[in-house]
Order: structure tokens, then C-alpha cells, then sequence
């Protein structure tokens, strides 16, 4: 019992207060431990503190952090670039393309890699070059589109530089077309060419035709800088748009803040020098300088406050930036990406003055220039361009367009030799619709024969610009990985008139049903070209200016040996006279300036004449008449942009007040009057063979007046032979001058003077042309004014009896009327002789091949049609051989040599009113190494009757 009550007791007291001690303990250590913690942290904090006062977080760290990181990142393709299975660009739905049995000129090796090879297409992309294997075809199954290109020369798509299309769209209208320069202020890089791109320029068909695939549309050079360019494809997309067409799209472009990226696209931007921002804003170069640097400056704070901002941000300094936004502008954040090195920069710039400029201020701002555009003096001081900041800039250039301006007055077609001599990138632009881009192949060609090496001639609108433009990771090269645009050339591509048989961009071939003519075999070789050596020193010698004038023959006897054809006029025609058979040696002689004796050596040269004459070897060249030029002020100007060079613009009774002095309404003003003689344009075009100009009186307007025909070789008006023919034709204009004179007023205004001449000189002149003495030459292009022209010739023809001469120039829509022309015996003088759409009532031209199976001028020569060609700008008169040749070579086998030099002589004397002259009196050229033709010859003599000499070059 006892044991049960004892059960029923208390626990003993000391056992829980041994517990009660231990968990005290542990409490107590568990308070020292998260004290100690605590004061640790306190200790830490403060020190951290000390060494980062700002070092507390911060909303947007990883965001600043990400942005400020991007500020160093340098443009180009991702390191994965070339594992990309399709192209961006890629349209889906086009079907795979194989090209059999190609010579491709890849771009490799500085652009003399060629290789015989297959090149297989798809996603947009050159899959494969070489030989193609069995398997890989049967991948593709029945979706291949296999072509045989029988050893055709292919390369990448010709890439413009420096262009405008688009934004200067043709045709040129008051609304839409003239989107590339903006006059609100001489420093403008916030605006992009992007946003004037004109999607329905009848340019961009035509540029493709003539194997353009990929184009840098550049603002204008109205401004020093004149905003930012865009890299686009020719080719039309499904979705239509201007962005659609876009090359790498910038990664700002659409954006008014950066996107972070790690591999950002290249950007580009126009810049500008020298006369034309000078002129637009009255400034001088000085000002323009001043503009540059004051732009330069702003963008330098900007970048400053940004890299302060961001030195801030890695250093963890968050209460610097605290509440204080990225420092950036919108307008100015373009140029800050130039000082970040991340902007292509393209500058227009001519003259040593301006480059030097140029050259200093990347010096003092730090930034690389991509590219000197025009640079006409570049040549004469290559090593002031290798003073550029970081590398030496690539020289985009004309080949012998010149002297339009005081800036290109030194211009030489030797420069594109010379820059690569000196070790510089050379590049051949367009400058589209300054020239047509359709032709930028020309430009290429031009430079090769006058001296660029064939790899860079053909690298200078293909790998070159590619790579100056910052997309020569995918374009400009004919290799597998990169882009597939590819041309199939008819010829080799540095052969006068080289045409594509087909083009791709993004692997879509973009000529349906291409017309193709088949040439000779030696147009698939690389064409021989002259030796110019002594003349490209000379540019550099007397400092673009070498002297022109001809050496006269120390002999009053000349023999030239080894002549291989000899042209003449025959009447009104020209005629193969002479052809050298097997071994035979041919041989021209010369007494006085004119030809005594032509043919073989034993009907010729006699032991006399052998110890009289100077002999001249021509190593099978040729003789042929003088080439005639007509459409440009030549002979009229000296600078067409410099007015007290030029001879000035007459009155027009139409549109001004004549003062009575004149004669009133009743003058009319002859331009042998105002004939200037030695001009370089004129000397250029007698060494190129072009002996004769017949030039209009400069106008604005209706009237022109009477035309005249000189001497290009001869050195001032008295020199005998210096005027040919002091009056050649009236000339008028019937064309779209804006609101008034409509053209329906010209035309009124051009019966009454045929039908009730006026009172004074023009009455006169009128009355002659209505008695069928004297030749009526209308300017015109609308072959709406055309058929309007031939319905008043006949009903003049009917009122007086008589029968007018009457010739229409410019013409490019005759072919149109082609019939009614020859019917209404109405002479053809195109102007110029490869058409462009540049203004509505040029809208409808005849393009030829690949576009159409004949030209406008074979298919006028068709219709019996008298046909001559002209020029527009007086610096092209010295190509006048180029120009026939090519006309000869795109009619496809329809016109003769000798046709053709009539095309440039004899039949522009007879469309001008040029009077038949006794035979032999007429200019002869003698060329070497080939006829007048032929790009690989050289002018090196003309004979000269009228003037008594034998000119020597």
C-alpha cells in the first residue's frame, strides 16, 4: 500500500532544473552567436562603405550594365554567321538553282581566283561551289532548277557604292523625286535615306538589267552632313516596301533608343565637302569646316557623358547616377555611333583642300572614314588619305567623268591606276541618275583600259565596295555561305558592252525570258588594252593638268606602216576601203595633211618617199574618218558649273523680254560667235578621234538658234580650219518646261514661224528652213511631240510646196514611230545613245538586251531611219568611240563597222546640215593596235586636210 502512495508523489525538483540550465545555455549562445552576426554584417557594411560609398542596389543594374557593355561592341556578322542554314532575305517558295559548267570569278585571292566549277543555290544562299555530288542533287529531287551555262563568265552581283536611287527616283518629278538632299541645315545626321525610298523608281529594273543586285542609297550633298544611308537590294519583295529591301537593317533604324546587341550592323552616313554645301548655304569652306567640328564637338560630349555614365555603372556607383537618365539625343546619337567607330562614313569630297580638311578633323574627333567619294584629287596626294585616323580611306570614283565643276577640273581617267599603285582601295560608282547606274560595269571597264589591273577593275564594283560598305561577309564574293547574287555575263565582264544573260539576288533570278545575243569568242577573253604609262605620269607630273596639245610631224611626208583597215567617206556614207590580206603590209601615206596613197607597200612607198617621210608603224591599226560629236555645250564652255567659263544662255522670246539692241523678238543668235577653243573636254575628245563638234547655242527655253561646226584640236579661231562651217541648222526645243510655255504654245509658236516668218534675223532663218535650204532640228523626246512634229512638217510641206529638213534630237521614245519617221524622211539624232527614263516624256524607252531584242537605234536603222548619236555633258565627248562601238555590239551582228562610224560621223553631218564637202577633205584618225572600235587601241594621229598637219599624240 505504501509503494502505491509513494507512486502518487511529486517529481523530485532537482532534475528539472538541470534542463532548465541547459536550454538556458543554448539560448544564450544562440543570442552571443546572432549578436556577433550582426555587428560582423555592421562591420562589413561599413567597410564595404568605405570602399564602395555607392554601393547599394539599384533597380536597373543589370539593364545598365547590359546597355553600357553594347557601347563597346564592334558591327559585323556573329561568330555563327556562316552556320545559318538560309538567308535572311530568303523568299520562301523559291526553288533551288544549279548552275553547270560556270568560269566564276570568286573575288578570292584580291580577285584573281577564276575557277571552272557548278554553283548550286538555295534558301538564298550559295550552297556549294566545285563539283557538285550526286547525292547532294537528289536532296533536292525534282525542285532543282538546273542551267547549263556553257562556260559562261559568272560573278557576284554588281554592288553600287554610291547611290541614289530611290530617293532621286526617275522618272524626275515635282512630287516624289527629289527626296535625297534637305535644305533646313548644313549639319543634319538625324535623317535617313530610308524614309524618301521610293519603291516605284523606274530605275531599279533597269539597274538589275545591267547585273546591279545590291545599291548604298546615300542622302544628297546638299549638306556637310546630310544624314544616314541604307544598304538595300534591287530585287522587288512580296511584302512592297522600302524596308523590306533593306541589307542588315541597322539596329536602330526603326527604334528611337538602342536595343542591346552584341553584334550590332553597320550603319552609314553621308557626308559632304567643299562647293556643294558651300553653295546651298552661302558658306564658305571655312564655315563648312567650322560645321563639322561644331557637330563633331556635340557628339563628343554626348559620348563622354556616356562613357562617365557607364565608367560609373561597372564601378558600382549608383547614387552617381541616381535619378539621372542614359545620356543620349536622338538627333546626335548617329554621330556618336561614328566617334564609337560602329558608321561606315562616306564623303563627298573633291579637291587636296578638302581632303586635307577632312583628313585632320578624323585626326582631331578620332574616327575612321569608310570611303572619299568623286575625289578627282585623290590621286595627286594618296599620301594625305594615309593620314586618315585609323586606316587609309577606300576611293570611290568616276572613271572619266570630269570637269563638270572647279573641284573635278584635275579629274583624270588615270586616277583609279594611280590610288592602287599608292596602295589604296579603289571603288567605281554610279552616283545614280548622275550616271545610270545600269552601266556602273562601264565605269569598271573604262578604268581597266586606262590602266587598272584587271582583278581590281573587276573587284571595284563587286568585293571592294562590298567589303568598304561593311557587307562583304555575305555580298561581293562568288562563295559558298554568302548571299546568292550572282550574274551570268555574255562576255567576259571588262569586254565594251558586256550584258547579262540572267541575274540572281537571293538566288531568284530576276530577267524573265532575257533576250541574249550570242558573241564572238574572243569577247569571252580579257580584252588587250593600250600602254598609257607616260600619260598617267604626266597626270600626276603637271599635277592633273598634263599638257593636250598635239605634236605637229616633224615631216611634211608621213608613212604609216602595218595598217590593217582603212574607212573612208564615200559620198555621204562611210566604206571599208582597205583591208590588209594575209601578210600583206598596208601602208598610208601622207603629203600636207592629206592622203596620197593607201594600200599594199609596193603600190605605195617609193626609195623617195622612204628618205622623206616620218615613219609611223601601227601595229595593224587602222585608219578612219574623224568622229563627229553634237548634244553638249562643248566648244561653249570650259566649266559647266562656272559661268565666267561658259558662253551664257540666250534670250527666248517666249519666256523673256529680248532687248531691242538685239533685235526683239526677231533675233537670233548663231554659236559661232561664241566659239572657245582649247578647252580640255575639246583636246580630250581630238586625242579620242572625235575631230569635229557641232554645237547649238546654249538654252533654257524654245529658241535655241543657229549651230556651228569647229576644229576640236584647234587652239583659237583663226587657225585655219578652226571653223568647219559657221552656220549648220536652226535649232529649237519642244518640251515640258513646266507651266508655261505649255507645249502646245511651242508648237503654235513653230508653225507661225514656218508658215508667216517674222520680222529680223529669225525670220530670215525660218524662212529657209520652210524652203527646205536649211535644217530644222527640234529637241524633243515625247513621242507624242514627235508625231505632232511630222503631222506640221506635212502640213507646212503642203501649204508651201516644198520639202523641209527637219531632224529630231534627243529622241528616245522615236523608236516608237519608228515607220512614221522613215516615211516622213525625218533624221534620228539620239541623244543619248543608251536611253534612261530620267523625265516623264523619256518614260518609254526601248532599254535593249537582256530587256529587249533590239535597241532604239537598231531598230530606227531597221526602218532606214537616218540615225546619228549625240552626248549630254561635254566631258563625255572624248567616249564617242565607246558609244558607236557599243551600239554596234548590243544591235547584235545588224550593224557594220562601217555603219557604225557612221552613226558618229557622216550621218550626224548630214542630220545637222552639214555641207558635202570636196572629197579627202575631212579629218582622218589613225589608231594603233586595232581600228577606232576597238577599246585596245589608241588614237595616236589625226590627218588633218583642212588644217594642212598631221597631229601626233
Amino acid at each position: 500500500m505504501e509503494k502505491a502512495l509513494g507512486a502518487m508523489q511529486p517529481p523530485s525538483t532537482s532534475g528539472a532544473r538541470t534542463l532548465t540550465d541547459a536550454r538556458a545555455r543554448l539560448v544564450y549562445k544562440g543570442l552571443f552567436f546572432l549578436i556577433f552576426v550582426l555587428a560582423l554584417t555592421q562591420v562589413v557594411v561599413v567597410h564595404l562603405h568605405a570602399v564602395f560609398p555607392d554601393a547599394k542596389p539599384h533597380p536597373h543594374a543589370a539593364l545598365a550594365l547590359s546597355r553600357c557593355r553594347s557601347l563597346n561592341a564592334s558591327p559585323g556578322p556573329s561568330p555563327n554567321f556562316y552556320q545559318r542554314k538560309e538567308s535572311d532575305r530568303f523568299a520562301p517558295g523559291t526553288k533551288p538553282t544549279l548552275l553547270k559548267n560556270a568560269k566564276i570569278w570568286t573575288g578570292g585571292h584580291n580577285g584573281t581566283e577564276v575557277i571552272h566549277a557548278d554553283i548550286l543555290l538555295d534558301k538564298g544562299l550559295i550552297k556549294g561551289i566545285g563539283h557538285v555530288g550526286r547525292a547532294t542533287l537528289q536532296e533536292y529531287n525534282v525542285d532543282l532548277v538546273t542551267i547549263n551555262v556553257e562556260g559562261a563568265w559568272v560573278t557576284p552581283g554588281i554592288v553600287d557604292l554610291h547611290s541614289h536611287i530611290g530617293d532621286a527616283s526617275s522618272p524626275e518629278l515635282d512630287g516624289a523625286s527629289g527626296d535625297d538632299n534637305s535644305l533646313k541645315g548644313p549639319v543634319l545626321p538625324w535623317l535617313r535615306a530610308l524614309d524618301g525610298l521610293n519603291t516605284h523608281d523606274e530605275s531599279y529594273a533597269l539597274s538589275i538589267s545591267g547585273g546591279v543586285t545590291t545599291a548604298l542609297v546615300l542622302p544628297g550633298s546638299a549638306n556637310a552632313i546630310g544624314g544616314q544611308g541604307v544598304t538595300i537590294k534591287l530585287r522587288k519583295t512580296a511584302e512592297r516596301s522600302p524596308t523590306s529591301m533593306l541589307l542588315e537593317n541597322p539596329y536602330s533604324i526603326n527604334a528611337s533608343s538602342a536595343r542591346v546587341e552584341e553584334h550590332p550592323r553597320w550603319r552609314q552616313m553621308k557626308h559632304a565637302c567643299g562647293e556643294n554645301p558651300s553653295r546651298v548655304y552661302r558658306n564658305t569652306r571655312m564655315d563648312t569646316v567650322w560645321a563639322f567640328r561644331e557637330a563633331y564637338n556635340k557628339a563628343k560630349e554626348i559620348r563622354d557623358a556616356q562613357d562617365q555614365y557607364c565608367a560609373n555603372v561597372h564601378a558600382g556607383h549608383w547614387n552617381a547616377i541616381a535619378g539621372k537618365p542614359f545620356p543620349e539625343d536622338l538627333q546626335w546619337e548617329a554621330l556618336v555611333d561614328v566617334l564609337r567607330g560602329r558608321v561606315k562614313v562616306q564623303i563627298h569630297c573633291y579637291e587636296t583642300v578638302d581632303l586635307d580638311d577632312i583628313v585632320r578633323l578624323t585626326n582631331e574627333f578620332r574616327f575612321p572614314i569608310s570611303a572619299f567619294h568623286h575625289a578627282h584629287e585623290a590621286y595627286l596626294v594618296p599620301d594625305v588619305l594615309k593620314k586618315a585616323y585609323g586606316h587609309p580611306p577606300a576611293v570611290a570614283m568616276f572613271a572619266t567623268n570630269a570637269r563638270y565643276k572647279r573641284e573635278a577640273y584635275r579629274g583624270s581617267e588615270f586616277a583609279p591606276r594611280i590610288l592602287a599603285q599608292n596602295g589604296l582601295n579603289v571603288v567605281m560608282k554610279s552616283d545614280h541618275p548622275v550616271l545610270n547606274s545600269r552601266f556602273l560595269l562601264y565605269e569598271a571597264q573604262q578604268a581597266y583600259v586606262y590602266g587598272l589591273p584587271e582583278n581590281l577593275a573587276i573587284a571595284a564594283v563587286t568585293s571592294t565596295p562590298a567589303e568598304i560598305m561593311g557587307m562583304g561577309h555575305r555580298i561581293g564574293y562568288a562563295k559558298e555561305g554568302w548571299d546568292a547574287d550572282l550574274v551570268i555575263w555574255d562576255s567576259h565582264p571588262l569586254a565594251l558592252g558586256a550584258t547579262p544573260k540572267q541575274v540572281f539576288i537571293d538566288g531568284i533570278a530576276q530577267l524573265e525570258s532575257p533576250y541574249i545575243t550570242d558573241k564572238p569568242a574572243e569577247f569571252q577573253l580579257k580584252p588587250t588594252v593600250p600602254n598609257y604609262d607616260q600619260e598617267a605620269r604626266d597626270a600626276v607630273k603637271y599635277e592633273g593638268l598634263p599638257p593636250l596639245e598635239p605634236t605637229k610631224a616633224a615631216s611634211s611626208h608621213v608613212l604609216f606602216t602595218s595598217v590593217k583597215t582603212l574607212f573612208a567617206r564615200v559620198g555621204t556614207d562611210v566604206e571599208e576601203v582597205y583591208n590588209a590580206q594575209g601578210e600583206e603590209i598596208g601602208v598610208v601615206a601622207v603629203e600636207n595633211g592629206s592622203i596620197t596613197c593607201q594600200g599594199a607597200w609596193e603600190s605605195c612607198v617609193t626609195p623617195a618617199l622612204m628618205a622623206a617621210a616620218e615613219i609611223i608603224d601601227v601595229h595593224g591599226g587602222s585608219v578612219s574618218p574623224g568622229l563627229v560629236t553634237y548634244g553638249s555645250p562643248l566648244g561653249l564652255e570650259e566649266i559647266s558649273a562656272e559661268l565666267s567659263t561658259n558662253d551664257g544662255v540666250v534670250y527666248d522670246p517666249l519666256v523673256d523680254k529680248v532687248p531691242p539692241v538685239l533685235g526683239g523678238d526677231g533675233a537670233i543668235v548663231r554659236a559661232v560667235d561664241g566659239l572657245q577653243y582649247g578647252g580640255r573636254d575639246s583636246l580630250l575628245a581630238y586625242r579620242a578621234g572625235v575631230t569635229t563638234g557641232i554645237t547649238a547655242p546654249s538654252h533654257y527655253y524654245f529658241l535655241a538658234g543657229i549651230s556651228t561646226s569647229f576644229s576640236t584640236g584647234a587652239l583659237h579661231k583663226l587657225e585655219e580650219g578652226a571653223v568647219i562651217q559657221a552656220t549648220n541648222a536652226v535649232h529649237v526645243s519642244v518640251r515640258h518646261f513646266g507651266s508655261a510655255p505649255s507645249v502646245s504654245t511651242q508648237i503654235a509658236t513653230l508653225r507661225r514661224l514656218l508658215l508667216e516668218p517674222a520680222e529680223g534675223d529669225a525670220g530670215l532663218w525660218f524662212k529657209e528652213v520652210s524652203e527646205g535650204k536649211v535644217t530644222l532640228v527640234v529637241d524633243t523626246d515625247s513621242a507624242d511631240v514627235i508625231a505632232t512634229l511630222i503631222l506640221l512638217k506635212r502640213e507646212v510641206e503642203e501649204k508651201l510646196g516644198s520639202k523641209i529638213k527637219m531632224t529630231i534630237a534627243g529622241a528616245v521614245e522615236a523608236h516608237i514611230l519608228a515607220k512614221d519617221i522613215a516615211a516622213a524622211d525625218v533624221g534620228i539624232l539620239q541623244v543619248p545613245s543608251r536611253p534612261f527614263p530620267s523625265t516623264w516624256e523619256r518614260l518609254r524607252i526601248l532599254p535593249g538586251r537582256p530587256l529587249s531584242a533590239q535597241s532604239s537605234i537598231a531598230l530606227l536603222l531597221s526602218h532606214n531611219v537616218t540615225v546619228g548619236i549625240g552626248i549630254e555633258e561635254a566631258w563625255s565627248a572624248r567616249n564617242t568611240r565607246f558609244d558607236i562601238g557599243w551600239a554596234a555590239i548590243e544591235a547584235g551582228g545588224q550593224i557594220s563597222k562601217a555603219q557604225a562610224l557612221a552613226l558618229g560621223s557622216t550621218n550626224i553631218e548630214k542630220l545637222l546640215g552639214g555641207r558635202i564637202e570636196i572629197a579627202r577633205t575631212h579629218d582622218m584618225v589613225v589608231t594603233d593596235g586595232g581600228d577606232l572600235l576597238d577599246p585596245g587601241s589608241k588614237v595616236i594621229a589625226v590627218i588633218s586636210p583642212r588644217r594642212r598637219v598631221v597631229d601626233l599624240f
